[in-house]
């Protein structure tokens, strides 16, 4: 008898990152379990001028690993690079051969919060320089978002389904959602789904501070993203890219896979509120993560750890932390809460992306990561935030949360995968 969509079982078989804590998901793990932190004083431009001079920066970074030629390179930006090479990783850890599937049941959603603003600054001071005359032909398609999932499906020849999402801060986490369902719904078997973010530039940094939405603790960076505590000014921006491969159970089974763990749920709300605040008492969040629950048919008390989207901002932690009280009841004391931004800083639309990347890592290694610099809580953010130091615990299943400007609200729930 035909199993019915709705009994496809999706698990993430593949994981790729290019973060500023290390370009590879174990480097990145162990960092983050050091209590290392990424962010410092920016390099890309001269910050003489900015308020904000911090950020969390990529290094060591070669796109020759994915791109077929230093031309591809050259005419591709930045974020598209960084989605293309976490693609190219994710494909590797997977060990799938894509000569032995059918590609046209392999896609692709890899999203952007923003694209490629480097060459739309780049490009428009060409044009105010030296006209129209000499813009680059490749300025479209260098910029607009959707490029890194295009240009990922065509260097690895993957025709099924494919779009880049777009949801601010929630980008990624939309993308592997929805891409969960699409091979619950039987129109792909396996699925490349994440962001990828490149916005350490001076239109990004220069806008963000202007809605005062940013630390500013300059002198400190390590220090600077101070995720739930009483002293944090606000995020601290990072570029980067995270991608998983998520597979249908059969699928990866019959091919051997190795498998991280079981995605099982998915929540998408709407706060329809405001352009950049959350809805009174984190309400959005919170029929997010209801949604992801009841889709996963899991009850509160059966999730272990939530990494929040924590992104350090004032009012952004305090309406989180509502929402995980009013969804969780009395089992949101037992949870653990962290939030790995401390470490990583928020990589806009490719955090949540990242963050499922560091989920399915505790549930293999039965360990979760920190809150950095959690060193005097704000009142009202009263979890058990893991503060400073990581911890060795049983995972069995855990929430992601993505919130991102515009009122969207993503939450992904996966569990330990049992055959």
């Amino acid at each position: 008898m035909a199993v019915h969509h709705s009994e496809r079982r999706v698990v993430i078989t593949g994981i790729g990152v290019v973060t500023p804590l290390g370009n590879d998901l174990d480097t990145l793990w162990a960092n983050l379990m050091a209590g290392q932190c990424g962010i410092d004083r920016i390099t890309a431009f001269d910050t003489t001028q900015f308020d904000c001079k911090i950020a969390g920066e990529v290094r060591n970074f070669d796109p020759g690993l994915a791109f077929p030629s230093p031309k591809d390179v050259r005419r591709s930006d930045r974020y598209t690079q960084f989605g293309v090479v976490a693609g190219h990783k994710a494909l590797l850890d997977s060990g799938l051969d894509l000569t032995n599937v059918n590609t046209d049941e392999i896609g692709c959603f890899i999203g952007s919060g923003i694209g490629g603003l480097k060459t739309t600054e780049d490009q428009h001071t060409v044009l105010k320089a030296r006209g129209p005359g000499r813009l680059s032909p490749f300025m479209i398609p260098m910029l607009i978002l959707n490029m890194a999932s295009g240009m990922f499906s065509i260097y690895n020849n993957l025709r099924g389904p494919n779009v880049a999402t777009c949801s601010a801060c929630s980008t990624a986490s939309h993308a592997i959602g929805e891409a969960w369902r699409t091979i619950k719904m039987g129109d792909a078997v396996g699925m490349f789904a994440g962001g990828s973010e490149a916005t350490i530039v001076e239109l990004a940094i220069g806008g963000f501070a202007a809605m005062r939405a940013m630390s500013t603790r300059n002198d400190d960076p390590k220090r600077s993203s101070r995720p739930f505590d009483v002293g944090r000014d606000g995020f601290v921006m990072s570029e980067g890219a995270g991608v998983v491969f998520l597979e249908e159970l059969e699928h990866a089974k019959k091919r051997g896979a190795r498998i991280y763990c079981e995605v099982v749920g998915y929540g998408n709300t709407a706060d329809a509120n405001h352009i950049t605040s959350p809805a009174p008492n984190g309400e959005g969040a919170a029929r997010c993560m209801r949604m992801a629950l009841r889709s996963a048919g899991l009850n509160p008390d059966q999730i272990s750890y939530i990494n929040a989207h924590g992104t350090s901002t004032t009012v952004g932690d305090v309406c989180e932390t509502l929402a995980i009280k009013t969804v969780f009841g009395t089992h949101a004391n037992k949870l653990a809460v962290s939030s790995t931004k401390g470490a990583t800083g928020h990589m806009l639309g490719a955090a949540g992306a990242v963050e499922m990347a560091i989920c399915a890592k505790a549930i293999v290694s039965s360990a979760i990561p920190p809150t950095l610099n959690l060193d005097q809580p704000d009142p009202q953010c009263d979890l058990d935030y893991v503060p400073h130091t990581g911890r060795e615990m049983s995972v069995e299943a855990i929430v992601n949360n993505s919130f991102g400007f515009g009122g969207h609200n993503a939450c992904i729930i996966a569990r330990k995968f049992v055959g």
